[in-house]
């Protein structure tokens, strides 16, 4: 005999003794109980046991007791009825407080899949559908992973029909149109598992549910991988008769609230090990089997599905690739309305607006139990599992899976020609459901079921494929790609049908009815069944309707007051000449170069305005960003004010709401909206009192708790505003930091479970970018009116300077109200570039969604106004915001009157403004060290006072924080590795050739070369004549093969190492590829992550154009990778072909940091790269937007650390390369680097200064005036760089690293690498950085 796990034997032996089994192999038994005997004589025996409803009950009163159960009783008869239903435990009761999402829990799992459907329209069941899914779900191997064992896979499974054939012959008695069954994991645990099982009989008999038995699932344990084995749980079916006449939907309905409650009763009492007990499906119709496995697997591990009496009408499967290498068994997929295919971009916002509302979510067909059902969503949970959360509410109560989907992820209905043509009724649908529900916006293929239909859906981008073909059996096949089952060509002859799903289109198996439906017939059934047009019109308004666009042609202040206003609220020199009159100019946000080199805002002893704290994500590898410009058709700005309204019971009167096209409104929309009496618009003014400790702090309570309370009284628009005039300007009134109050009012608001009664619209004289406009809509709201913006733009365009470059020709003439109208093009089209840059479509999805992280701000804070986000360094709190908001309002009060505005060198290098590193006395020391113009005679005091020039230099990057300390003694630096080895490591960054010159461009490679590292050729190209070995070199230094340089040698290369390619780049040809000794993928550039490079029109020579196989003079951007890398299934699919095409080199992926490159480094080290590279957001560029380069990606070190800590922990870090790049200018750097885990180190812009450079950062003009990044002739004749320059300057730096080494007692940098305990954090030297914690930084990952 043998024992069930958790069976205690003295049950039925009379013995102490318990089961120790974990992972035997188990053969199926039903058990009519939880303690049960496998019957030794027949597989389909029953044992005699308790009835577990009973003896549930039996805890509570001994009248409930249930007679036992035989072996010969189980035939429908005999059947026993439901135990008298009990009160719900009270654990699973109370509705829960809303719980904002935690990005940190969130970046814990990404992934994508190969995910596909058979259905038979007939209906037929066979055993025929599981043996195909298996074959496909087989060929979908490619599209998953393994963890650091090769042998556990990040997840696979298969949905189908119930089995009752399988399940009949072990269990005869099953009614199956009043039996659910649930697939369950249960902790692998003896007491925790019997706990979990005690939990879901206690719950069923509460309900007054009949538990008819338990059975083991069989399992072949013997299959599954190490890294997998040692989370697998214990495997079970449970089986529950629902009450007398419970059946179909209604039974559906009782099991789901079975299912929730006993969620809520396992969290209550098991805490941490309720993680281990998952319920997989609880239905009447589908169940899923599914698991930590590879795909090939997946029918040897669960032995029901080779069993020939497995048999169903469809199969839906599923084979996932996490990015991390710690993934879990209840997310493996199919879940348990969808599978998915994709990434949620916009998933922290999507569990904050659930559970915003999730309280008001109501339904008859719940008779009250709503609150039972809740939390609908879990942030540690993958998008894919909240999405099927929300999806299986909707069904549940009543909606249609198409269409639930359609609504949550909704098609480009707008300006869409076939749409409009063939199905317009559905534009009133999803505008109607706009106003309910926010989508979950993302790449995403889903495919569905609830039982009684299949299908499967497209996002409305379309970036994931998505086939579907027909066969004369009247079988409907949906794959993620071609040959699944390996037939195309011997089953050709029997398709009838076939096609592709595009964008945002469905298609529909339907069991019941047994036909197959395309996107228009589904639209136009869901859309007509009611009245949405109708609808939509009482619910509806339009802003246009009720305020016309109107540009005032006046300025409404005069210049003294602007200028005091300006000063006041943070507006600099730069950002009102190059940031809001270059976009009143010329309708495009203002390019500029170079890189980031300013201190981040929490090490700068300037005042920053709050956004500066922040760094916008980006999407890279597990999601593509999109191109704005190509993908226009699907994106909109589109947003609305008022509340939301119940999603489950809509209805003509759900909710009333005005209509935005652009969250930009101009003056006279914002009037409108502040006097509509259906809105009960209410306006908060947002300041505190300068000078008084904790004002802030109590300003911004009584702001949430005013905000509250109107609320509650009816107010749909809570209208924010920091407006100030020449009459209210008061030093002693200072206005709230605009993102601030907006993130308290949003967060509280949330909290309270009010935020969707509401919206907020912001008015604010501090907001005059995109950035500033990004984030606001970021974190709550919901439109803003950039008043002083305004005013500079009318002001600008009014003046007589203005007026005098006007009549001169150096300015359009345009009119007064046209640069106002250029100023907010420019703020939406920058919004639109954000949006994309995370893969986003709808500013509605974007909004609220929160897709930024802190670097600098305290838990506090972050608590406080911007709950979830990630902030891993700590630093400044309320008490500090205070005082800076303080600071920046003096200057509103100057004791002279002001004549111009501060210039504070935020963007460009002032002697007075913030403070650059790359600056003129850096680069003349360097080139004074290095020999620049002389020779190349090296002259090592001036390197020493290089050396001590950044030594004295106040902190700008966080690596300036640490101290590298040795428990060891010293050594001599005679015992060190050599300069040679160390060199070797050294290689440059992906400058492309025409963002600098052909000299600049040859001559890094050239240096690099000699030294044994890798210079890398960025996007472009390369000139064949640079793979030959030079033999021509006269003693003078000169070639005819090269004759514009100086310095050669003969055995010298110009070829780039490092070859970059990527989606779209310019140049790549098959010989490119083979002459590289290793391939970049270019996910993402620390300069402006999430874009693609971008080459000036007048940059692009005849000799550029002719390597980028384009025109001359026309300007060339890069698109981002998102029309074949559109996943990390498809980045590995690259590097496989990456390999094929030249076996010899090593390929390397280019990433950038930001909060969760560890989870993503280590998605790209299972997709087989050799070489990881993290990026540092302060990376440089030959052209970009200035609010990419000043606000996009994360400091280097951060990105390091992480990556290094991740691929330690998943034991993957073995297998990659880690390669750091980012504003490296020393050997201390490289010694910060290798301790935080870097094995390569990249330079970049100070490889350009050893050559040359002088700063003048005019790059994006084409006027360099050394040619060092100049197309211009004239211009690189002037180049005075030569190899040997930038060998000195890599000498230099590879003798500094070994002096370091030397002190820290360390004989090479492999002893160093990865030793993060080396690092200490120094003193603060700032009041605003005292509560910094850089421990991230220095935890040692082992």
């Amino acid at each position: 005999m043998e024992l069930c796990h958790g069976q205690r034997a003295s049950s039925v032996l009379g013995s102490g003794v318990r089961s120790t089994s974990k992972h035997a192999p188990v053969n199926p038994a039903f058990v009519p109980g939880a303690r049960c005997l496998t019957n030794p004589a027949s597989q389909a025996a029953f044992s005699q046991a308790q009835a577990p409803q009973a003896r549930a009950a039996a805890r509570r009163s001994a009248k409930n007791v249930a007679k036992p159960l035989t072996a010969a009783s189980w035939v429908p008869s005999a059947v026993q009825p439901a135990a008298e239903a009990q009160a719900v435990p009270e654990q699973a009761q109370a509705k829960p407080q809303p719980v904002v999402a935690d990005l940190e829990t969130i970046l814990q799992e990404r992934d994508a899949c190969g995910v596909g459907f058979i259905a038979n329209l007939k209906s037929i069941q066979s055993h025929t559908i599981v043996e195909q899914a298996l074959r496909a779900l087989g060929c979908m191997e490619h599209r998953g992973a393994c963890s650091a064992d090769d042998d556990s896979g990040d997840g696979a499974g298969l949905m189908t029909q119930i089995p009752w054939k399988l399940l009949k012959k072990e269990m005869p008695s099953i009614n199956e149109a009043t039996t659910g069954v649930g697939m369950l994991f249960l902790p692998n645990d003896d007491a925790l598992e019997a706990q979990a099982r005690s939990i879901v009989e206690e719950v069923v008999g509460a309900e007054g549910l009949s538990l008819l038995g338990w059975r083991q699932v069989p399992v072949a344990p013997e299959v599954v991988g190490r890294f997998a084995k040692a989370t697998q749980p214990r495997i079970w079916q449970v089986l529950i008769s629902g009450k007398p006449g419970q059946t179909g939907d209604e039974l559906e309905r009782q099991l789901f609230i079975v299912r929730k409650l006993i969620e809520r009763s396992k969290t209550a009492a098991m805490g941490a090990a309720a993680e281990d007990f998952y319920v997989c499906t609880l239905s009447n119709r589908t169940i899923t089997y599914k698991g930590m496995l590879r795909s090939v697997v997946v029918g040897a591990f669960y032995k029901d599905l080779v069993n020939t009496d497995y048999e169903t009408a469809f199969a839906i499967y599923h084979r996932r690739f996490s990015t991390n290498t710690t993934p879990k068994w209840p997310l493996a997929q199919p879940m348990r309305i969808l599978g998915h295919n994709g990434e949620i971009n916009t998933l922290q916002g999507n569990l904050n607006w659930i559970a915003s509302r999730q309280n008001e979510l109501e339904h008859p067909v719940w008779a009250g139990r709503e609150g039972q059902l809740l939390p609908l969503c879990n942030a540690a949970e993958s998008d894919s599992a909240n999405l099927d959360h929300v999806a299986e509410l909707l069904v549940r109560t009543g909606f249609e899976p198409q269409e639930s989907l359609m609504l949550l992820v909704p098609e480009a209905f707008r300006n869409h020609p076939d749409l409009c043509k063939e199905y317009p009724e559905v534009v009133d649908f999803y505008e109607f459901y706009e106003g309910l529900q926010e989508g979950w916006d993302g790449p995403a293929l889903l495919v569905f079921s609830d039982g009684k239909r299949v299908g499967a859906r497209l996002d409305r981008n379309g970036l994931r494929p998505a086939r579907f073909w027909r066969t004369a059996d009247d079988t409907i096949y949906v794959a993620s790609e071609v040959g699944v089952l390996g037939d195309v060509i011997s089953n050709a002859q029997n398709v009838v049908a076939k096609g592709r799903l595009g964008p945002g289109q469905t298609v529909v198996a339907d069991l019941e009815s047994g036909e197959f439906a395309e996107t228009a017939a589904i639209s136009k059934a869901v859309a007509t069944k009611q009245p949405y047009q109708e609808w939509v019109a009482r619910s509806v308004r339009r802003l246009e309707d009720l305020s016309p666009l109107a540009y005032p042609a006046e300025a409404k202040m005069d210049n003294a007051t602007l200028l005091r206003l300006q000063a006041a609220n943070g507006m600099g020199a730069e950002d009102a000449q190059m940031v809001v009159e270059g976009m009143a100019q010329a309708g495009v946000e203002p390019t500029y170069c170079m890189g980031d080199d300013i201190p981040l805002a929490v090490l700068s002893d300037k005042p920053h305005m709050l956004y500066n704290y922040f760094k916008q994500r980006f999407a890279q590898v597990t999601n593509p960003p999109i191109d704005p410009l190509r993908e226009g058709l699907v994106m909109s700005l589109e947003m609305r004010l008022g509340g939301r309204g119940n999603l489950l019971n809509p209805g003509a009167d759900t909710y009333r709401q005005v209509l935005l096209n652009s969250p930009i409104l101009l003056e006279s929309q914002l009037e409108a909206i502040a006097k509509d009496s259906t809105l009960g618009s209410k306006t908060f003014d947002t300041s505190f009192k300068a000078g008084s400790s904790g004002s802030l702090a109590a300003a911004l309570t009584k702001l949430c708790s005013d905000v509250e309370a109107a609320v509650k009284a009816g107010c749909q628009c809570v209208l924010l505003s920091d407006r100030a005039s020449e009459t209210s300007l008061q030093p002693e009134k200072v206005p709230i930091p605009s993102l601030l109050a907006t993130g308290a009012v949003h967060h509280h608001l949330i909290r309270t479970g009010l935020r969707s009664d509401t919206s907020i619209v912001v008015e604010t004289a501090q907001a005059f970018s995109t950035h500033h406009a990004a984030m606001l809509i970021g974190y709550g709201a919901h439109a803003l009116c950039p008043y002083l913006a305004y005013e500079t733009a009318r002001q600008w365009r009014l003046s007589t300077r203005t007026q005098s470059l006007v009549k001169s020709g150096k300015v359009p003439d345009i009119s007064v109200g046209d640069a106002q109208k250029n100023l907010k093009k420019s703020l939406e089209k920058g919004i639109l570039k954000i949006l994309s840059k995370m893969g986003i479509s709808l500013l509605g999805c974007y909004h609220g969604a929160q897709i930024f992280e802190a670097y600098g701000l305290s838990k506090e804070v972050i608590d406080t106004c911007f709950a979830g986000s990630v902030s891993r360094i700590g630093g400044m709190d309320l008490a500090d915001l205070q005082r800076e908001a303080e600071s920046f309002w003096a200057k509103g009060f100057p004791e002279k009157a002001m004549s111009k505005l501060e210039d504070y060198g935020f963007i460009q290098s002032r002697a007075k403004g913030e403070y650059h590193a790359n600056n003129q006395t850096m680069s003349k020391l360097l080139h004074k060290a290095i020999g620049l113009g002389s020779g190349s005679k090296t002259d090592a005091s001036a390197y020493e006072a290089y050396m001590a020039h950044f030594e004295s230099a106040p902190p700008h990057v966080l690596r300036d924080c640490l101290a590298l300390e040795s428990r060891r003694a010293p050594i001599s630096v005679d015992e060190v590795e050599p300069a040679a080895d160390i060199m070797k490591r050294f290689c440059t960054g992906g400058m492309s050739l025409g963002a600098i010159s052909r000299e600049t461009h040859e001559t890094i490679a050239l240096a690099v070369n000699r030294i044994g590292g890798k210079s890398n050729s960025g996007e472009g190209g390369e000139d064949p004549i640079r793979w030959t070995t030079l033999s021509d070199a006269d003693s003078s230094g000169k070639s005819a093969t090269f004759p514009y340089l100086r310095g050669l040698q003969n055995g010298d290369t110009a070829t780039s190492k490092i070859k970059q390619v990527a989606s779209g780049r310019f140049g790549v040809t098959p010989e490119f590829l083979v002459n590289a000794d290793q391939l970049e993928i270019k996910i993402a550039q620390g300069a402006k992550p999430g874009e693609g490079g971008q080459l000036p029109g007048k940059k692009v020579s005849p000799y550029i154009a002719n390597l980028r196989r384009s025109k001359p003079g026309v300007p060339l951007i890069s698109p981002p990778p998102h029309h074949d890398i559109y996943s990390i299934e498809d980045l590995a699919q690259l590097i496989h072909d990456l390999h094929q095409i030249n076996p010899a080199a090593k390929v390397s992926v280019k990433l950038v940091a930001e909060a969760g490159i560890g989870v993503v480094a280590s998605g790209v080290s299972k997709a087989n790269a050799d070489v990881v590279q993290i990026s540092g957001h302060d990376g440089g560029t030959g052209a970009s937007p200035i609010s990419s380069i000043k606000h996009a990606g994360g400091p280097v070190e951060m990105g390091i650390a992480e990556t290094h800590q991740v691929l330690v922990r998943n034991e993957l870090r073995e297998r990659v390369v880690l390669r750091a790049d980012g504003g490296f200018r020393s050997g201390r750097d490289v010694l910060v680097a290798a301790a935080l885990g870097a094995d390569e180190f990249g330079f970049g812009t100070v490889a350009m200064i050893a050559t040359g450079c002088i700063m003048a950062r005019v790059c994006h003009t084409n006027n360099c005036p050394v040619g060092v990044a100049s197309q211009r002739e004239e211009l690189r004749a002037r180049f005075p760089g030569a190899p040997a320059d930038l060998v000195n300057f890599f000498h230099f730096v590879a003798e500094e690293v070994r002096q370091g080494l030397a002190q820290l007692g360390l004989r090479s940098l492999d002893e160093l690498v990865g030793h993060a305990d080396y690092l200490q954090q120094r003193d603060a030297p700032l009041a605003k950085t005292r509560g910094l914690d850089l421990s991230f930084l220095t935890t040692y990952a082992g």
